[in-house]
């Protein structure tokens, strides 16, 4: 096979992913094509079509908005046929949110769990939603009804979740890992209790189920444990894939043992949406990019502490010495807690997602270059998990061959006539409404962020500020502000006169505005200079 030589990714003024090596040519791809005439050599990347699909991605450096959760958010899913956003927190809770013109708009809230949400799955077609806890329980949602269907109780505790069926399948099926064994149940979501289960796959894997991921094209699943395996399954027959999309017959032809002779294993997948590539991240910081067909190996990008380090060393990470520090602390107690962050192709699969320690990264994979990064002045948050929205959003007319768009539910109607008649417009004003989003949670943050094309608009206001306050206080946070305040406002003032001195105690706990009201004027210098009419010293009542 032929093999191409290594060269470094580009650094773009900054630390990027380094490109460790390619293979992915080999003679199962069929013969090579014809040699071009002389003189008509072709383009190497079409500048152009670059361009035009990176157009399609957030260019903003911040994020333009936030929405908070009660707890830590550590899952983000978005159904593209559906447009909705689908948000989890630590503390078991859901929120559904609607993609908008522009933004995104709260649509309904669940207590979905009673402990922390480990998996979950949004369905190849966008409808059906499901979420795995801690609890041992499986819940599954209609997307578009945005409505609880369906729960199981499994007797033991899951962790991923994946859907495995095509769009259009009668039967929509479920893979559920259970946590710390090697064992895969498969579920009907519409059946309840024993009825549910399909089949059990216990023989694929010696360790435990580290990730599960669907090829909808190839209708293929792909799982890894933590003994560095990769291993394609069918959905329709739970063993080796007899599909044309699949061109190896032995494992010992592909590169799916890089893992495991990296003593490493995989975290989180992502397929493309033709089905061509997949990504994985692993347990030792590097990214791997795999061909579906050949399970050869295409890029392989390093993200490793050690990495960062050497950039900053040689001065082109160009990070203050402090913030680099803090970063790379919040680096090692995500280790430790065992947080890992996902990467995401985009709509064409020439562009990976990812996250750092410096904000999310855009690369071009077919050029290896850097082409953006999200978020890097954001150096107080982490961003962990991601997922990604880039349709027009004057598709939200029509979502599927003349169906009533579903924004008619909580959009507002058109002010003017200039905005109906966008709203009623054709695909050729579409470009005028392309509105690419990527969302994202953050390491122990009680938010995700929103990243746009647009920058945050500069707002003092909590109300039009970017981080919008979307939940009340709990006690425990309201007790805290007013002791808060309580104890910055004061229990005692001291009023010099040319007479002497007036000492005053005051009660901020019973009468804090009062308080408030005195102290700012007496920083204001309001009481300088101002006579004292009458003093009287009194004791026991007016009769005395």
């Amino acid at each position: 096979s032929n093999t191409q030589s290594c060269y470094p990714a580009e650094l773009c003024g900054y630390h990027s992913a380094v490109w460790l090596g390619i293979s992915e040519m080999s003679d199962d791809d069929g013969p090579m094509p014809m040699p071009l005439p002389a003189g008509k050599r072709r383009k190497v990347v079409d500048v152009q079509a670059e361009k035009a699909l990176l157009d399609q991605l957030p260019c903003a450096e911040m994020y333009e908005k936030s929405y908070m959760h009660r707890d830590s958010v550590t899952h983000v899913a978005f159904s593209k046929s559906t447009q909705f956003l689908i948000t989890a927190s630590a503390d078991g809770h859901i929120k559904f949110w609607r993609k908008m013109r522009t933004g995104i708009e709260f649509v309904k809230h669940y207590k979905a769990h009673l402990q922390a949400i480990v998996g979950l799955a949004v369905s190849d077609d966008g409808l059906r939603l499901a979420t795995t806890s801690l609890d041992g329980t499986i819940k599954f949602f209609d997307i578009l009804g945005f409505d609880m269907v369906n729960m199981l109780t499994l007797g033991y505790t899951p962790s991923q979740c994946c859907w495995i069926y095509q769009a259009g399948h009668v039967v929509p099926k479920i893979v559920v890992a259970e946590k710390g064994s090697h064992v895969l149940r498969v579920y009907h979501a519409e059946k309840a209790k024993d009825a549910a289960l399909l089949h059990v796959v216990d023989k694929l894997h010696s360790a435990p189920v580290s990730l599960l991921g669907f090829n909808a094209v190839a209708n293929v699943v792909i799982s890894g444990d933590t003994k560095g395996m990769l291993e394609y399954w069918s959905a329709d027959t739970y063993s080796f894939p007899d599909s044309p999309a699949v061109k190896f017959k032995s494992k010992m032809d592909t590169d799916l043992y890089e893992l495991l002779k990296h003593r490493a294993y995989a975290t989180t997948i992502d397929v493309s949406q033709n089905g061509a590539d997949f990504v994985v991240t692993a347990s030792d910081s590097i990214l791997r990019v795999f061909r579906f067909a050949t399970g050869k190996l295409r890029r392989k990008y390093d993200e490793s502490l050690v990495q960062f380090e050497d950039a900053q060393a040689d001065g082109s990470l160009q990070l203050d010495a402090i913030d680099f520090g803090r970063r790379m602390a919040v680096e090692k107690e995500m280790a430790s807690a065992s947080v890992t962050s996902n990467c995401i192709f985009d709509a064409s699969g020439h562009f990976l997602l990812f996250s750092t320690l410096l904000g999310i990264k855009i690369l071009h994979i077919d050029t290896n270059k850097l082409a953006r990064v999200l978020g890097k002045v954001e150096n107080t948050e982490r961003f962990t998990h991601l997922c990604l929205f880039q349709v027009s959003s004057i598709q939200s007319v029509k979502i599927n061959s003349g169906t009533p768009s579903i924004n008619t539910q909580f959009q507002k109607h058109a002010s003017t006539e200039v905005e109906k008649k966008l709203l009623m417009s054709d695909a050729d004003d579409a470009k005028a409404w392309v509105d690419p989003m990527v969302f994202a949670a953050a390491f122990k943050k009680p938010r995700f962020y929103c990243f746009s094309s647009r920058e945050p608009v500069d707002s003092d206001d909590d109300e039009h500020g970017r981080d919008v306050f979307n939940e009340k206080p709990t006690l425990d946070e309201s007790q805290i502000s007013t002791k808060t305040t309580a104890k910055a406002l004061g229990t005692r003032a001291v009023i010099h006169t040319t007479m002497g001195d007036i000492f005053l105690t005051l009660y901020p706990n019973e009468c804090p505005r009062t308080v408030e009201n005195f102290c700012t004027h007496a920083r204001n210098g309001y009481v300088l200079t101002r006579s004292c009419r009458r003093i009287m010293r009194m004791g026991g009542t007016w009769n005395e």
